[in-house]
């Protein structure tokens, strides 16, 4: 059996030029232990994200739970440890690279053989395994693959069959709306036919729930007559209230599917809005940038302590020395420590004494709350630019001659030069609602094991409540951002006339939403379904390219590139459905408004579509011959 422990030097051993996480002197000859080594190497980087939380890390000092070891330079090649090397007689200095591995391992002195060591790495994290046979000089270079090319191109089929559904969507919705209702009907009259006819076969046996009595198998039950007469019951009673909602919510539907079809034709005359969550993304990630930036700066504004401990607490000369003796590391020696050689002096932690570093968790604090206001105004910011664009769609009266060049930019200068207040205002809002949530998590997780019920009861309660806040704060200002980009007003003034425009029209506003969710809930099942499906029976090798491009043999693992794919193929479905879902919103309160605003008249015409005005039997009055339109 071949056994290679394979193992990864740019993902695996990180340098740190900065010296942020483990510090050296000025000159540059220290980290840690020993002169002439400047950088430090881990064992396993990934532990210092995903095993420890990042803000209590920060807080104590970025202390990464691995092995460090301080080299001159970090490797920058692949390495293996080859079948060779297992055998009895190889001698680990043959294998392993010393300035590698902590200082209480000696390669030339050990008895241990490859394998021990290697299983002595994974139980303690000790020390970093390295082939020295294998090294190469030459730099790691990103290698373009068939493999890589075609996650890509099922990204881009991704994107294709989104841009496809959102632009049929004025000539499909209808069909698909009827279609997803009739077979709803359609499966409840199946379940009625079905439970009638199972009631009956056990009404003619005669069995009954007197006959069973009281059992732990719940089967049991489904073979009796009066669980099938309650189902009959309840799909029976579900039926009639989903027909007598058709019946008299049937316009209501119309306007919704009309409302959808012009969202449609809207994404169709400004399809660079469908481009604008990559701004979304981009200034998200400058905000998580700032914020980490921030907290490391914080984090390490104290200056380094050192202290003398004893790598080898085995020798009976060095276990007096217990870590409480500071050292400087330039001037520091092991020969003052006759008795215990592995004496060092390492890095324990940042200074916390002093005005600024009492206060750094206050700090952090601020960092954090700045961070989530950030977050939430970069959110408002797409969402009050999208509804800009899209409402100078709706109140163009002759379409697309009256649609303004370059919406979605004009609608982006409007909100940066007019509306940061307002915007800034309701991401406040929204942040101190869940730093509320973040608290009372925070406060669930310290004292859960001595909570009683009551206080487990009251606390559920409070975090279901802030978690409902949350989601009506979201939905208000959502909206607030759609009345301010149309009038231009401020926060309180826009989100007031939303939520009393919204309640005169609460039904409408279910209707539509319930409607819009169901069509984009079906558009992102046949997106990452359909995607997820050809990218299966394409890594499976089921599908055969002409050619020896790409041969599904080659992969070791290919059940990665299509989580790989699904999970991109969902982002780009989500990013697309979202800026239609926001014209959706726009297009729906400006109809609202048109509505309530106008009348038909030459003085107030409508601006809602033919179909619209159709379906509500209105219609705009004509001008009188030889009279220009107003």
């Amino acid at each position: 059996t071949f056994i290679w422990q394979i193992i990864m030097s740019n993902s695996w051993l990180y340098g740190d030029p900065r010296h942020v996480l483990y510090p050296r002197n000025s000159t540059g000859w220290f980290c840690g232990i020993g002169p002439n080594k400047p950088n430090v190497l881990y064992f396993d980087i990934l532990k210092c994200a995903t095993s420890i939380n990042i803000m209590a890390t920060a807080l104590n000092g970025l202390q990464c739970p691995t092995t460090q070891v301080c080299v001159e330079e970090c490797p920058s090649s692949f390495w293996a440890v080859g079948v060779g090397s297992y055998l009895p007689d190889v001698k680990p200095a043959s294998v392993f690279n010393q300035s590698l591995c902590v200082p209480s391992v000696d390669l030339a002195k050990t008895t241990l053989v490859i394998l021990n060591l290697l299983e002595f790495m994974k139980r303690d994290n000790i020390f970093l395994v390295y082939s020295t046979e294998q090294k190469s000089s030459s730099p790691l270079l990103f290698v373009v693959t068939p493999v890589h090319l075609s996650p890509l191109s099922g990204l881009l089929i991704a994107m294709v069959v989104s841009l496809l559904f959102l632009l049929l969507l004025r000539f499909t919705a209808p069909v698909m709306v009827w279609v997803l209702i009739i077979g709803v009907l359609g499966a409840g009259a199946y379940g009625i036919w079905h439970c009638y006819w199972e009631y009956d076969n056990y009404k003619n046996s005669s069995s009954s729930i007197t006959n069973v009595g009281f059992t732990t198998n719940f089967s049991v039950y489904l073979q009796v007559q009066e669980t099938w007469l309650a189902f009959l019951i309840i799909i029976s009673v579900a039926e009639a209230i989903i027909l007598l909602t058709l019946i008299f919510l049937r316009t209501r539907i119309l306007i919704a599917i009309a409302l959808i079809q012009e969202s449609s034709k809207a994404i169709s005359h400004m399809m660079s809005a469908l481009l604008y969550p990559l701004i979304t993304f981009v200034l998200l990630l400058v905000c998580v940038a700032y914020w980490g930036a921030t907290a490391l700066y914080l984090a390490t504004s104290g200056g380094p302590i050192y202290r003398v401990v004893a790598l080898n607490a085995t020798n009976d000369e060095c276990k007096s020395i217990n870590g409480s003796v500071s050292c400087d590391p330039q001037n520091f020696t092991s020969s003052d420590y006759p008795g215990c050689p592995s004496a060092s002096c390492i890095f324990i932690r940042y200074n916390n004494e002093g005005l600024l570093q009492r206060n750094i968790f206050n700090l952090q604090i601020y960092n954090a709350v700045a961070f989530l206001w950030c977050v939430n105004f970069v959110i408002a910011l797409g969402q009050c630019t999208l509804a800009g664009a899209f409402a100078s769609y709706y109140w163009a009266f002759t379409k697309p001659d009256d649609i303004p060049m370059f919406p979605v930019c004009g609608g982006f200068i409007r909100s940066l030069r007019y509306h940061v207040g307002s915007l800034a205002f309701g991401a406040l809002i929204l942040t101190l609602v869940q730093i509320v949530r973040i608290l009372l998590e925070y406060i669930d997780h310290k004292t859960r094991s001595a909570q009683n019920p009551v206080a487990r009861f009251i606390m559920c309660c409070m975090k279901c409540c802030f978690w409902c806040l949350e989601k009506f704060i979201k939905f208000l200002n959502r909206n607030a951002y759609i009345m301010i980009a149309i009038y231009g007003k401020n926060f309180c003034v826009s989100a007031k006339n939303a939520f009393m425009l919204l309640m005169r029209n609460v039904i409408r506003v279910v209707v539509l939403d319930k409607v819009t969710d169901l069509l984009l809930f079906f558009g992102k099942l046949l997106v990452v379904g359909g995607v997820g499906v050809l990218s299966f029976f394409f890594f499976s090798g089921r599908i055969l390219l002409p050619g020896s491009t790409f041969r599904s043999e080659t992969l070791n693992y290919y059940w990665m590139p299509i989580i790989t794919v699904v999970f991109g193929s969902y982002l780009i479905a989500h990013g697309f459905f979202s800026v239609y879902n926001m014209c959706v919103d726009t297009l729906f309160l400006c109809f609202l408004e048109d509505l309530e605003r106008n009348d038909g008249s030459l003085q107030k015409p409508y601006f809602m579509s033919k179909n619209l005005m159709k379906i509500l039997n209105k219609s705009n009055k004509a001008p009188k011959k030889g009279k220009g339109k107003d």
